[in-house]
Parts: structure tokens; sequence; C-alpha cells
């Protein structure tokens, strides 16, 4: 599945609900289904900066592919952040750095944030794209 497809499949399941309350508590559901991230990656290292929430993101290279492990102490931080591990984990690096994440629009999620969770989202697509980045020499 290419990074379109499952923006696409994203876009096509926020388009059941039919307000913002109902997104929220899916983005918070998202969040409780998130893989914990091992205790050794909460650490100031890993976390996002422009977060307003703590968030903590790993990530690894496996057979080529980037992998995301991410947590948050804020529960819609948290789901925030699991979408995006949906979006881009397992992907090449160029895939990921190349990426147009266009979902984040699409589903509305830009003018239903706080301003300070829309910059928290945008630090997070950031630090995953430098990470890819990163991951590229070892490619």
């Amino acid at each position: 599945m290419t990074i379109n497809d499952i923006q696409d499949e994203l876009i096509d399941d926020f388009s059941f609900f039919e307000d913002w309350m109902a997104k929220y508590e899916y983005i918070i559901q998202l969040g409780k289904e998130l893989p914990l991230i091992d205790d050794v990656y909460k650490r100031n290292e890993y976390l996002i900066k422009g977060c307003q929430s703590q968030v903590w993101l790993q990530a690894d290279l496996v057979d080529g592919k980037v992998v995301f492990t991410a947590d948050s102490d804020a529960v819609i931080t948290k789901g925030l952040v699991s979408l995006m591990v949906k979006v881009l984990s397992n992907h090449s690096p160029d895939e990921i750095v190349e990426a147009d994440l266009y979902f984040i629009d699409n589903i509305g999620l830009k003018e239903h944030l706080s301003p300070t969770r829309a910059n928290g989202l945008v630090s997070m697509v950031k630090q995953m794209k430098m990470y890819a980045l990163a991951m590229k020499t070892k490619v």
C-alpha cells in the first residue's frame, strides 16, 4: 500500500463521521490502538520540539523501510501522532521525504485543531521527514 493509498483510506474513514466530536473520538481511538513505544525512548532526545504536549518519536530502518513508534501524554495528540505513524511508517525514506500529506487538509484537521495542536502536527511531520532524510544515507 502506498502512502497515498493510506491517505485516501483515512479520508474515506473520516467522511463517515457527521461532526467533529465524532472525528475527535475516532482520533482518540486511533491513539489507543497505537503500539506502545519502549520506555527507553521516553527521553528528551526523542521528544518532538514544538509540541505543547509531550510527544516521543523513534524511528528504525527495517529492510529499507522506516518504522516509526511514538507516544504522547495527551489523548488527542497521541491520536494525531498515530495518524502520522499509520500513514508514514513502513515506507522507504524517499517515499516519506517526498510525501505530500494532503489528507491533513482534506479531512479538515488544520482548521479544527487549536493553533498549538496544528503547530505540533507540523512539527511531527517535520521530525518524521527528518528521520527519513537521515536514514536515506543508510539504505
